[in-house]
């Protein structure tokens, strides 16, 4: 392209940077990260007990067994709606505004430093996916901890704006950003960066010459580092949140000290890496297997037009 002229190249029938080439994307990120979550729901229910009260379920296994043995096995599943429908709406948001950032970002920047651009992409993009979030997981995370609050998304709705009106949707807006925004910089960086280093270094071979059981065992491993290096940074923002939504704290220094600094970085860490780490792989293998059947390239790196 000329002077950042977004035309686009036709892959498979399909013109990328063209409004269907972001429909794709925004409907690939929406079905695996909605499928995904919903898939680790349990252990999602398991690691917001462990969060809010890390005393009684202090590992993985023996809070699994109380949270069976006290409130039954469907209870495992309490929130699986918002899981479903929020990050579905996330992921739709989040990876189909990256990719649309990043093509934005890189007709504007003069020296094109790649690193720069996958930060800036997934921090805009990662922003408005949040404000689509918030709403969803305020209910979800209510719902998984206080058991006679709700009994999924479509109840927890009405009544928490009964409680707490429409600020109660939004008051962990800002924890949110900070525990998804370093994660999401790192992750689709991470991810990019591996991507580029595996077909360069280890494969030494280029994206078109792989088959696409390659391209996609590639998608995947670049996907759980991706999400693994996530995961550690963004793990005290995500402590942060549960106790400001179960009312374990009215504020974020109130969650610091009552957590305490070092286990900021600790607690629940164990569950979220066994939580997080296969669901980003999966995440990126759908998204990309989604894209492969639409024709166009599997993810990693900028794809760019200019002669």
């Amino acid at each position: 392209m000329e002077g950042g002229e977004a035309k686009g190249r036709r892959r498979g029938g399909l013109t990328v940077f063209s409004q269907e080439y972001y429909a794709v994307c925004a409907f690939g990120g929406m079905l695996s990260a909605g499928t995904t979550h919903l898939a680790v729901t349990p252990l999602d229910v398991l690691k917001v007990n462990m969060q809010v009260n890390p005393v009684k379920y202090n590992s993985i296994f023996s809070g699994l067994n109380i949270l069976v043995k006290e409130q039954g096995l469907s209870f495992l599943w309490r929130g699986w709606s918002g899981k479903l429908f929020g990050y579905g709406v996330q992921g739709g948001c989040k990876f189909g505004l990256y990719e649309y950032f990043k093509k934005m970002y890189t007709d504007l920047m003069i020296v094109h430093n790649q690193t720069m651009i996958f930060f800036i992409s997934s921090a805009s993009a990662q922003i408005l996916a949040d404000i689509a979030l918030c709403p969803f997981e305020a209910v979800k995370v209510r719902v998984q901890t206080q058991p006679h609050f709700a009994r999924g998304l479509f109840d927890g709705i009405p009544r928490l704006y009964a409680y707490e009106g429409l600020s109660g949707f939004y008051k962990g807006l800002g924890p949110l950003w900070a525990r998804n925004l370093p994660f999401s910089m790192l992750m689709f960086s991470t991810f990019e960066h591996s991507v580029d280093l595996l077909y360069r270094k280890i494969i030494q071979k280029k994206r078109e010459e792989c088959s696409r059981a390659q391209q996609l065992g590639i998608t995947c491993i670049a996907g759980y580092t991706s999400g693994a290096i996530g995961t550690i940074i963004s793990t005290p923002a995500d402590n942060i949140i549960a106790s400001l939504y179960n009312k374990k704290a009215h504020n974020v220094l109130q969650a610091v000290k009552s957590i305490g600094f070092p286990k900021l970085f600790t607690r629940s860490l164990p569950v979220r890496i066994a939580l997080v780490g296969p669901v980003v792989t999966l995440q990126w293998f759908f998204y990309d297997s989604i894209k492969l059947l639409t024709g166009l390239p599997t993810s990693g790196g900028i794809v760019d037009d200019r002669n």
